[in-house]
């Protein structure tokens, strides 16, 4: 029987982010996805590592990969439209699910289990689900660093929007992340070397 899911999710690469905004350099929703796991990954292992704490690393960094391939289906709707008030965010969000059903229901049945908390958020993965999103948050961060560094000062003002969001969560890995990491995404390659 053939199966359409990892065609759909291939699709990824077709989803443009920023659409409102000038970029100096697109950015996908492949590369992002990609960007959100690792970083998601690494804010688990701070927990672990630094906080005491037990989570599942690989599963993580799992969410972070599918974290937004309802996408592929409803596309990036900008964040000033999702977020103008709560009755858009509710329905984005039902819209968004219904999607993310849909993308589920083209695994074949052998696979469906699998896949049901990495694309459905459970309450057992609630801690899991919210660093994934300060990892989203972190990407959008590094994305505006990147484009100001750039010259691009379409993003000063989403940066600042992005940084406030990330510091009202208050998430002891994410500020453990901004302190060691984050500096270092303002450097040149040589500086980096």
């Amino acid at each position: 029987m053939e199966s359409n899911f990892f065609a759909m999710i291939s699709r990824m690469k077709f989803i443009e982010r920023w659409a409102l905004m000038r970029n100096s350099r697109q950015e996908n929703l492949s590369e992002h996805s990609l960007e959100v796991s690792m970083l998601a990954h690494a804010l688990a292992v701070i927990s672990n590592e630094r906080l005491g704490n037990s989570l599942n690393v690989e599963k993580i960094a799992l969410i972070g990969i599918y974290h937004d391939a309802s996408e592929i289906i409803t596309g990036d709707m900008p964040t000033p439209i999702k977020y103008f008030n709560k009755n858009i965010q509710g329905a984005y969000k039902e819209v968004e699910k219904h999607a993310a059903k849909r993308l589920h229901s083209m695994l074949p049945e052998y696979m469906q289990k699998s896949y049901e908390d990495i694309l459905f958020p459970l309450e057992a993965d609630s801690y899991l689900w919210k660093l994934v999103k300060a990892a989203d948050k972190l990407s959008a961060l590094i994305k505006c660093i990147e484009e100001e560094k750039a010259g691009n000062t379409e993003f000063i003002s989403a940066r600042k929007s992005i940084r406030k969001l990330i510091d009202d969560m208050k998430l002891e890995e994410v500020d453990i992340f901004i302190e060691e990491f984050l500096p270092a995404y303002s450097k040149t390659l040589d500086e980096l070397n």
